[in-house]
């Protein structure tokens, strides 16, 4: 188990302005897990918003998505390795070959997590991109291929993280972005819970964002958010 509440959370650094983030980098890094790093920081800045992040956080969540060729795909993880990040997102929707190429890659030196679902889609979205899938079907069932592929975990909603939890080994890492804390307005996600909701399903890590980043007084919204999860119970026989 975690020594912290706040062991579990990876707080996203989801911007494109440099004073943000770096003010963000440095209030949040040492108080929380992790910190991510997504894609409007990444593009912006590249490996410099890497270097940022890591000289103030205890991990780094590097959440790229890729979603391309096998080949393609274990040369981003090779460079992303040289980053020192400690996780790095694939999308499973690439299949087998791809995450396995991506693992093989990765040589150990960072754990990959594979995306499920994008946590803004539901059902009506995917009618319109007619997908006739069920997501409380294809997501369990793509971290499974995720864990046979070699990946160290798999992104979620929380709403499919006790279907996920019941069906790989309890080192399978489930992290699950939209996290909102009670009160807080959901955004563009759709498949949402709050932070104890996400632990007690049997979530590992919490992506948690706006939340905390745009909250009013982010030293009162992070103190709330440690005494949810301090007086919460994650699933037994998980561990952080």
């Amino acid at each position: 188990m975690s020594e912290r509440a706040l062991d579990c959370v990876i707080v996203a650094l989801d911007t494109a302005e440099r004073n943000e983030f770096d003010r963000w980098c440095r209030f949040f890094g040492p108080r929380v897990g992790y910190l991510k790093v997504g894609l409007e920081a990444f593009i912006r800045w590249g490996p410099a918003a890497v270097d940022t992040a890591r000289s103030q956080a205890n991990g780094i969540f590097l959440d790229l998505k890729l979603h391309d060729i096998p080949n393609t795909v274990a040369g981003a993880v090779g460079a992303a390795s040289d980053l020192g990040v400690d996780l790095l997102t694939v999308h499973v929707g690439g299949g087998r070959r791809m995450l396995e190429a991506g693992v093989s890659a990765a040589r150990g030196r960072l754990k990959l997590l594979a995306v499920t679902a994008l946590t803004h889609l539901d059902q009506a979205a995917l009618r319109e991109l007619d997908d006739p899938c069920d997501l409380a079907d294809r997501v369990p069932a793509w971290a499974v291929l995720a864990a046979s592929s070699g990946c160290s975990g798999a992104v979620c909603s929380p709403l499919e993280a006790g279907s996920i939890r019941r069906r790989v080994e309890a080192d399978f890492l489930v992290v699950t972005p939209g996290v909102r804390p009670a009160g807080s307005p959901s955004g563009d996600q759709r498949r949402t819970a709050t932070p104890s909701e996400a632990r007690a399903a049997g979530a590992d890590l919490l992506v948690v964002g706006r939340p905390l980043t745009r909250a009013a007084d982010p030293e009162l919204a992070l103190q709330r958010l440690e005494e949810e999860l301090a007086s919460s119970r994650p699933v037994e026989g998980i561990v952080v």
